[in-house]
């Protein structure tokens, strides 16, 4: 029996797909499964146009058989098997595909494709085997054959005896290795872990025995082992099963049997799309935040499944970084992937599935706002910030995507609010939108700087978390609205009667303010007498775009710049405190010094800000009280 060698071409081409063309060797049983699913399904669209075959679906399976002893793993089929010449073109001449030849040469109908086209994943077996051997009947054909290869020195085919139309491959196991552990492919539990991750959906029964623990006949504690034959794959997918058929508790199941999270969905989306590309998805909104969302370890991503097969475990650029907390799955016949299915050729089709499913998590998230608007706020409590950052990354380009997903606490309804319904509420007299940035809520509801818009009447939303106010100066304006902050210099709402009062303040005291400045020279830009403050002596504004809670956040930075908000201090007038202070710049510099300091201090710890000193402010303190 002659030896054939390979083409020069295909022998390189194994070569370098044994090495490095597949990223886990794992994929060979893919491949494998894939081929002979293939080869059912030649038999299926032969028996289209030709009255004397019947297809029986329950006749044609895949099996699966590990032998530990011998090191050998079976793949059969009772598919359309192969004749000498397809052999010698199949096999002989790698990335010469009999699978896409007959797509090429048959209209493919009922919903049914074929799945291998490149004709490399056959030799992805020599990733995992020494000897690779293929004993096939071809459909109406008196003769077998067998193939029979170690690699890239050559292959051999001689008759052989076969009694049922199909394929049969035997893989002779390597041997372990220091670095690769060969054995766990003759691992019942890991055979089945790779048909379920890989080929759970292909159409036809993927059978193993399988062994199971029973209990002995006659005995009251004695087990033995027992095989039994069992299907793996669940066959038809989700995906492709109408809506109507489908439960909630269906795509729960599903979610679960995915592991896409620990806990429940709060929202599944069912795409199906037979347009300009052809596509299924069942896409969910969990209900929990992942442990480790916000951490580098996280990884965004859909499962890719080209007609029923994953290709992908997780599929980043189908979705956008702001809605990379959406689990699930994509299914689609058009994809162009290269010759190992693991990198897409071209990635038209991607982006065009990529942006349709972007639109239909908006769509859905807008009417989970507005239909049940409990679910969107606990939805909006685990992923708000996600959206938010969304707004603030890539210089705002998304911003329109989703500014009408924003929502933030606000000071009146003591929820949570959209930015439209602020709006709405808004009075015909007021210019801005206002905002308060704070650590908590409770921090917020006490800042002095929030006592003249309240006494408007008018709403504050509260900033709670690091991101808002980055994603609002992204953001600018919202229906024409600028966005004001209550620590903002100018308000523009004091009224012209206090602002009258307050320019006479700083005319009459600006000696006062000018010495208070000098006091405090490098950590303020100025003293002022105060628009907005009522009860309270003393608080900060800032001029500029940097505020003080983007301060804090900046500073909290790795890369730390130094960048600070342009602090003014501001005082109350009208407050008891001030005329403590007027007395001491007449009588008692040294104390107004003691004044000047404490009320800075005060305001920083206000603020939520480290003191400079706190031992010189505690002493500060004590020469108060003596």
């Amino acid at each position: 029996m002659d030896k054939k060698q390979f083409q020069a071409e295909s022998k390189r081409l194994l070569e370098m797909m044994i090495n490095s063309i597949y990223s886990q060797k794992e994929i060979f049983l893919r491949e494998l499964i894939s081929n002979a699913s293939d080869a059912i399904d030649k038999i299926y669209y032969k028996a289209l146009t030709d009255e004397a075959l019947s297809f029986d679906k329950d006749s044609y399976y895949i099996k699966v058989a590990a032998d530990k002893e011998n090191r050998t793993l079976n793949i059969t089929d009772t598919g359309i098997g192969m004749t000498k010449e397809e052999l010698e073109n199949n096999l002989g001449i790698i990335a010469k595909s009999g699978s896409l030849a007959f797509k090429n040469e048959n209209e493919l109908k009922d919903g049914h494709d074929i799945i291998g086209q490149f004709g490399v994943g056959f030799y992805s077996a020599f990733m995992v085997a020494d000897v690779v051997t293929v004993i096939t009947k071809a459909l109406g054909s008196e003769t077998a054959y067998k193939w029979e290869s170690t690699g890239t020195d050559g292959y051999t085919i001689e008759p052989f005896e076969k009694d049922a139309v199909g394929t049969e491959i035997f893989l002779k196991i390597k041997e372990n290795t220091e670095e690769e552990n060969y054995d766990e492919y003759l691992e019942e539990y890991r055979l089945k872990a790779i048909i379920k991750k890989y080929s759970d959906f292909i159409r036809y029964p993927i059978k193993m025995d399988v062994t199971s623990r029973r209990l002995k006949e006659g005995s009251e504690n004695e087990y033995e082992d027992h095989q039994e034959e069992q299907i793996i794959n669940s066959m038809v997918p989700i995906w492709r099963k109408n809506k109507s058929e489908l439960t909630p508790l269906d795509y729960e199941n599903f979610y679960k049997e995915k592991h896409y999270g620990f806990d429940k969905p709060l929202k599944h989306i069912h795409i199906s799309v037979d347009g300009t590309i052809r596509y299924n998805a069942i896409l969910f909104i969990p209900e929990n935040i992942p442990f480790d969302y916000y951490s580098k370890e996280y990884e965004k991503g859909l499962e890719l499944y080209s007609n029923g097969v994953l290709i992908m475990d997780k599929c980043a650029d189908l979705l956008p970084d702001y809605f990379s907390f959406v689990k699930g799955m994509v299914d689609s016949e058009d994809l162009s992937l290269n010759i190992s299915r693991e990198i897409l050729q071209h990635d038209r089709q991607l982006k065009l599935i990529a942006k349709n499913i972007n639109k239909k998590i908006k769509s859905e998230l807008q009417s989970l706002l507005k239909n049940e608007r409990e679910k969107y706020e606990e939805f909006y409590k685990s992923f708000g910030r996600q959206l938010k950052f969304g707004v603030y990354n890539d210089f705002g380009a998304n911003k329109d995507v989703l500014q009408d997903l924003l929502m933030f606490y606000s000071s009146k309804e003591k929820k949570l609010v959209t930015m439209d319904e602020y709006i709405e509420r808004m009075p015909e007299d007021q210019k801005y939108i206002y905002y308060a940035s704070g650590e908590s809520i409770e921090r917020i509801d006490k800042l002095p700087q929030t006592e003249l818009v309240s006494e408007k009447g008018y709403e504050i939303l509260y900033f709670t978390d690091e991101v808002d106010e980055f994603a609002i100066k992204m953001l600018m304006t919202y229906k024409e609205k600028e966005f004001k902050s209550v620590s903002s210099a100018d308000l523009g709402i004091e009224a012209e009667e206090s602002e009258n009062k307050t320019d006479s303040a700083d005319s009459e005291n600006k000696e006062l303010f000018e010495y208070m400045k000098e006091t405090l020279a490098g950590k303020v830009k100025d003293v002022r007498a105060s628009k907005r403050l009522r009860s309270h002596p003393v608080c900060f504004s800032t001029d500029g775009e940097v505020t003080i809670e983007m301060e804090k956040i900046l500073r909290a930075m790795p890369n730390n710049q130094n960048v600070e908000a342009e602090k003014v201090l501001e005082i109350n007038t009208n407050h008891e405190v001030f005329q403590s202070l007027k007395d001491a710049f007449e009588k008692d510099k040294e104390k107004l010094n003691l004044y000047t300091n404490l009320l800075y201090n005060q305001a920083l710890l206000i603020e939520g800000l480290p003191i400079n000193d706190p031992v010189e402010f505690t002493n500060d303190i004590c020469k108060v009280m003596v």
